[in-house]
């Protein structure tokens, strides 16, 4: 894998301002009490609706959870503090299974590691991910039956932009999105690709391509679904060896239909919970894809996660498996990504720059 940078080296940030994209919109995430507040990088249609939705927040019960400052700052060649990390757009957080947090971000060093302290450990993947950009069609131009999202590529595009989504399996395998590539990566623990879903550059419908996949999860005994996504309404379940197995969804508003299937997760017994971020819903799934139930009113939720004890985080509210509603992280949170240790602790990624740590009480 190239671009692995050892922590040994010092960490010089580049001030940078991401303003390229399809459609990016011109608003400020709102600072939470406690994390410091970085300047407007850019935020484009892609982001979504911010996790609550259609929930009062004021009425769900805020959870013991404090807003801590994380990372560690860097310090520059001098060796003094250097200000915050350079995030540009954080896509993803996941825990590994030593428990280091990976940032996934759309920028140079897009996939970075740290100690759950906030100390830096590594860097990598610098040309793996492709420039293209996910954003949305203008709504004057939609129809029902064809994906409100399409890509830019090229110049119009970024560095990184594909960085979409980061998870990590069972077995500590790192598994990487590259949304516009149109390819799912397999890492071993220390980074090195070991295989891939889909053809790189290449979009189709198929059961080895995808059009901009969003998401991996997997089952109890090794199998892995792919969410597809931004251009697709489909989701593709594989064997743990990456062979076909069988797909389901297609666009629409019915149960088993999705309008943006973004983010997925399983639980213990295999059922299968996707965020239809589009349709303002999670809809729950047997293994085979048998739809099971919806949740109806979540907003559109982007990022999901599901805990040691089998709940769900989507966005910042916790649910249990039924969908009720247990509680939310104090503050405004949604975020684009979301993951939890087995202590407890949340980290939720913002496309507006920052990773945000909430340490249970």
């Amino acid at each position: 894998m190239r671009g692995m940078k050892s922590a040994s080296r010092s960490v010089v940030v580049l001030a940078g301002l991401l303003l390229t994209g399809v459609l990016l919109v011109a608003a400020c995430s709102t600072p939470v009490a406690g994390q410091t507040q970085r300047p407007w990088i850019g935020r484009s249609f892609e982001d979504g609706s911010r996790g609550g939705g259609g929930i009062a927040q004021a009425d769900i019960p805020i959870l013991p959870y404090k807003l801590v400052e994380w990372p560690t700052l860097p310090n520059s060649a001098a060796g003094v503090p250097a200000g915050p990390w350079n995030f540009i757009q954080v896509a993803s957080v996941a825990v590994t299974m030593r428990g280091t947090i990976l940032v996934l971000h759309r920028g140079a060093h897009p996939i970075m590691e740290f100690e759950s302290g906030g100390k830096f450990v590594r860097s990598w993947g610098d040309g793996m991910f492709s420039e293209g950009k996910v954003g949305a069609i203008p709504a004057a131009a939609w129809t029902e039956d064809k994906s409100h999202y399409s890509a830019v590529y090229g110049p119009a595009g970024c560095a990184s932009c594909g960085a979409h989504s980061v998870r990590v399996d069972p077995q500590g395998n790192i598994w990487a999105i590259d949304a516009p590539g149109h390819i799912v990566y397999k890492m071993n623990p220390e980074g090195k690709e070991i295989m891939r879903l889909g053809a790189k550059g290449v979009s189709g419908t198929g059961p080895n391509n995808f059009n901009l996949p969003t998401d991996v999860a997997f089952a109890p005994n090794g199998d892995l679904y792919v969410s597809d996504g931004y251009g697709s309404a489909r989701v593709v379940k594989y064997s743990r060896d990456g062979k076909y197995l069988l797909e389901w969804g297609r666009r629409g508003k019915g149960p088993g239909e999705f309008g943006l299937p973004h983010n997925l997760v399983t639980d213990a017994q295999g059922r299968v919970y996707v965020t239809d971020r589009d349709n303002q819903r999670i809809q729950v799934f047997d293994s085979d894809g048998k739809f099971l139930s919806q949740w109806t009113g979540t907003g559109g939720i982007s990022g999901l996660a599901i805990t040691k004890d089998q709940r769900i985080w989507t966005g910042g509210i916790l649910r249990d498996l039924e969908g009720k509603v247990l509680g939310r992280l104090p503050g405004n949170i949604g975020g684009h990504g979301v993951a939890a240790t087995d202590s407890g602790d949340v980290y939720v990624a913002e496309l507006s720059g920052v990773v945000q740590k909430f340490v249970k009480q």
